[in-house]
């Protein structure tokens, strides 16, 4: 960054972090222990669809790595599109396997950014859920490197905002969470949420 840069106020956008996502097994852990919500076992991934025969054959190698372990009772992964065109791939573990689930979260990230296709990346999310059956999700903002909650309520599109800032407190320490509380963008509809 240069002098010019500094006297204007632009900063230099934050490197994406993709093994911020390892953090997230230990975070449920501390999420658990604190609020009461534990791990679904569903995460998925988000990004703009790209035309093209490169990013068509990177979808086919993310559905081939993820759908690996069908043969075994896996379930294969899914594929779907919002109504703003964006592209979720959701993908499904047992709930007690968070770091499986991370790991195939950021196996999808990964080959989608070493592919070429890193800009494309929106966000990835782990979902929870309380004994209420209280839906959460950790988003991870891919362009930011950082972490929010979003606590969808039911019946249409509010949030319970002092849950999130309940999470965002518990979870301090556990992951880097998005200081910028207008980042904390909603995902409604999303898959596995």
């Amino acid at each position: 960054m240069g002098l010019l840069d500094t006297i204007l106020g632009r900063s230099k956008p934050v490197r994406p972090d993709l093994d911020q996502l390892f953090a997230v097994p230990s975070a449920a852990l501390t999420l658990q222990a604190a609020t009461g919500f534990v791990p679904t076992g569903l995460g998925s991934v988000c990004f703009a669809g790209v035309e093209g025969g490169t990013f068509a054959r990177i979808q086919q190698d993310v559905r081939e790595l993820l759908d690996a372990d069908t043969a075994s009772g896996g379930v294969p992964v899914e594929f779907s599109r919002d109504s703003y065109g964006y592209t979720w791939l959701l993908a499904r573990q047992p709930a007690e396997d968070t770091a499986s689930l991370v790991n195939d979260l950021h196996a999808v990230n990964t080959l989608l950014q070493d592919g070429g296709f890193g800009p494309q990346l929106l966000c990835s999310l782990v979902s929870f859920r309380d004994e209420r059956e209280r839906p959460l999700a950790l988003v991870y903002l891919y362009k930011r490197g950082t972490f929010y909650p979003f606590a969808p309520l039911p019946g249409g599109e509010k949030r319970d905002n002092e849950l999130e800032l309940q999470v965002r407190a518990a979870l301090g320490d556990d992951l880097r969470v998005e200081k910028d509380l207008a980042r904390w963008f909603p995902v409604w509809g999303a898959p596995g949420l």
